[in-house]
């Protein structure tokens, strides 16, 4: 049994300037430090709902921040992505409903300490281009991968394909799937992960009880139809990575029931790119939520932050 190490603090203590928080990014700078950055307001869906932000410098978290607002406009899902060594591009949503919401960006040059004005992803976009929750990927081709879903009647997922460094973006064909097109019913939110030039993977949050996975040979082109795996998926988010040597470490609820609990919450690990995954840590267990999580990686450590009961933003650092 692979045993993981690690240490657990909060984000922020305290009283927070917001109700309520919730769905978590996490990266792991070149220059060693960390930035995680969540929505906050009163309540998931509220006007008040705003990107908030900190920077993990000297093993201290700065106070929470605002990094992006709209007056009136409910946002949603940051996703942090460093595109090179001192790019930092902060994906986020922004609308009423999962339905019609759309993608904005921001880029900062220091680290997430100024951040330029926002920007669309894509002109007209209504639905969600781009990253929906989870981190693109960068391609060993220089191609980047964004894991996007769409929630409008049946919940399908893709990605957008970006060969010019993010500036524009082309959806893949949605992925097929034997689940029936029923309104809320589906695969959303994928993590991607590349296994060797231009072979691409994706592992799915579901409806089904199980996490499902879907396969590239061609960059993210064209995908296999989403199958079931024997990963439990509680429809809750999950997110994955893969690591220097190789190995798979996926954040998850190992709950294997539609709307089921958000707790437990662990990381697994796989040697053999995803076909069999060992449990190696709990970070949580118990009553309450803990749900969301977000994994990065850097050496032989990973950095995971997650929702903690929608008050807090729990972070762990891991050795592996």
């Amino acid at each position: 049994m692979v045993v993981i190490n690690g240490t657990k603090s909060y984000v922020f203590e305290g009283d927070a300037p917001f109700g309520s928080c919730h769905a978590s990014t996490v990266v792991r700078l070149a220059s060693g430090s960390s930035v995680a950055a969540w929505f906050g307001g009163i309540c998931e869906g509220d006007p008040d709902v705003n990107i908030w932000m900190s920077r993990y410098i000297d093993d201290q978290w700065s106070p929470p921040v605002k990094a992006a607002e709209e007056e009136g406009l409910p946002h949603w899902n940051p996703v942090l992505f460093e595109a090179e060594p001192g790019e930092l591009i902060l994906y986020y949503k922004v609308g009423h409903t999962f339905s019609e919401w759309y993608t904005r960006y921001i880029v900062s040059q220091d680290g997430g300490l100024t951040w330029t004005a926002p920007s669309e992803l894509v002109a007209g976009d209504r639905g969600g281009r781009g990253p929906v929750r989870n981190k693109p990927i960068k391609l060993q081709s220089g191609v980047w991968l964004a894991p996007a879903s769409l929630e409008q009647e049946a919940w399908e997922a893709f990605v957008d394909r970006s060969a010019d460094g993010g500036q524009t973006w082309k959806p893949s064909e949605t992925i097929a799937m034997d689940i029936p097109r029923e309104p809320g019913r589906g695969v959303i939110q994928p993590a991607l992960w590349e296994s060797a030039p231009d072979h691409v993977h994706m592992l799915l949050r579901s409806t089904e009880g199980s996490i499902y996975r879907s396969d590239s040979n061609d960059g993210g082109v064209t995908w296999s139809a989403a199958y079931p795996t024997t990963l439990p998926n509680n429809n809750s988010g999950i997110d994955v990575v893969r690591m220097a040597d190789g190995k798979l470490a996926l954040a998850h609820n190992p709950v294997g029931s539609n709307w089921g609990p958000r707790t437990p919450l662990v990381v697994s690990l796989s040697g053999d790119n995803g076909e069999t995954w060992e449990q190696a840590l709990v970070m949580e267990e118990g009553e309450g939520e803990f749900s969301y999580p977000s994994i990065a990686e850097a050496g032989a450590k990973l950095y995971v932050t997650y929702t903690w009961n929608r008050k807090k933003i729990a972070y762990w650092e891991l050795t592996v």
